[in-house]
């Protein structure tokens, strides 16, 4: 068994869920330093010098170190060297900020990108949530690097990815099972369960709703996910409009709470145009719910092919597809399908990982 210290300046929501899978289901003994979930460009620049004083002041004496995208691992490694310069270090990417989508109020912000490319330099493994999300930034590299006026250093760009994997986000699914509920497919419930931000498209699904309200089509739905600023105004005037057929608004919470609410809803739906792997719909197919989800991102890899043209829509058919879809069961084999990425199917391959980090840096 080795000693593991995590790494996570951005405590919150799947990066907080994924270090307390690992922390559960891994054999090996994993010490996480953490900052809570706020102010993301503050946590990228700034959160690697208060994790390195707190890991200086510890008696802590890890094997191994694995951190989140959010952090400045070079500043880390930096300001820890004393300590650490003899450790093998992992950065596992949840997102990038190389192709994360920009909205009214955010424009990209070339410091954040390097930050992610600086520190996927200096590790000596960078993993990646899919497949999809490893390719998508190894190719915006490139890009990246050809902005700035020389010395682009472009072969840096085969060095990461001979040292690039991928290792999906796990789920808990007996935390789920735990709150199995037969649905009830008399009406459809259709089911949002996501950030209600500008990546998230709620404007998209706003407007599906609005359609099928004005064709008087029979169904209910689910708005979950947290109501944040300027994106809460796209859902707010249609509570009054959807009246009884609105079962949720907001956030759901306890986990049991939000687990219900999964297990209720007979169709999810995204419209997302930024989503590394995808985990809230992996979540609620795995309650079986049938996903509708754009033929774009990480999506096509949750679903077996033969499933591909039921669940995924081109751009701007939202609605078609729910017409075609509405009265249509999902199929056992999707939510099959999503129970690999269960902590208990995923696990040995992040022990395994784990084993090999620490091994090669010894015959190094």
């Amino acid at each position: 068994m080795a000693n593991i210290l995590l790494l996570e300046p951005y405590d919150t929501g799947s990066h907080a869920s994924w270090l307390q899978g690992l922390q559960r289901f891994s054999r090996h003994s994993l010490t996480a330093l953490t900052l809570t979930g706020n102010f993301w460009q503050w946590r990228m620049q700034g959160g690697a010098v208060t994790l390195a004083r707190r890991f200086n002041q510890s008696d802590l004496a890890p094997d191994a170190i694995l951190c989140s995208d959010m952090l400045d691992l070079r500043t880390f490694l930096a300001l820890t060297r004393h300590r650490t310069a003899h450790l093998p270090c992992a950065i596992y990417f949840h997102e990038n900020q190389l192709t994360y989508p920009t909205g009214k109020r955010l424009k990209h912000d070339l410091s954040m990108a390097f930050i992610n490319y600086a520190s996927a330099l200096v590790a000596d493994a960078v993993l990646f949530n899919s497949a999809f999300h490893m390719h998508d930034f190894l190719s915006a590299l490139p890009r990246l690097l050809k902005h700035y006026p020389d010395h682009n250093e472009l072969e840096s760009v085969d060095q990461i990815a001979a040292k690039a994997h991928v290792l999906p986000v796990g789920i808990d699914c007996a935390a789920y099972d735990a709150h199995a509920r037969p649905k009830d497919h008399r009406r459809p419930i259709l089911l949002w369960n996501h950030r209600w931000e500008y990546d998230k498209q709620p404007e998209v699904f706003a407007a599906a709703l609005e359609k099928l309200l004005a064709l008087g089509i029979d169904f209910q739905v689910i708005l979950a996910g947290e109501p944040i600023g300027f994106s809460e105004g796209v859902f707010a005037p249609l509570r009054h409009k959807l009246g009884e057929r609105l079962l949720h608004y907001g956030y759901a919470e306890p986990f049991s709470a939000y687990a219900g609410l999964l297990w209720r809803a007979t169709h999810a739906i995204s419209c997302a145009k930024q989503d590394f792997f995808g985990i809230s719909m992996a979540e609620a197919i795995y309650c079986g719910a049938l996903p509708l989800m754009p033929r774009r991102l990480n999506y096509p890899a949750l679903l077996p092919s033969a499933y591909h043209d039921l669940c995924l829509y081109e751009e701007g058919e939202l609605v078609a597809a729910l017409l075609r879809a509405l009265n249509t069961p999902a199929p056992e084999a999707l939510r099959a399908y999503i129970a690999q990425f269960d902590w208990r199917n995923l696990i040995a391959s992040y022990d395994d990982f784990l084993d090999a980090l620490i091994e090669k840096r010894r015959i190094c």
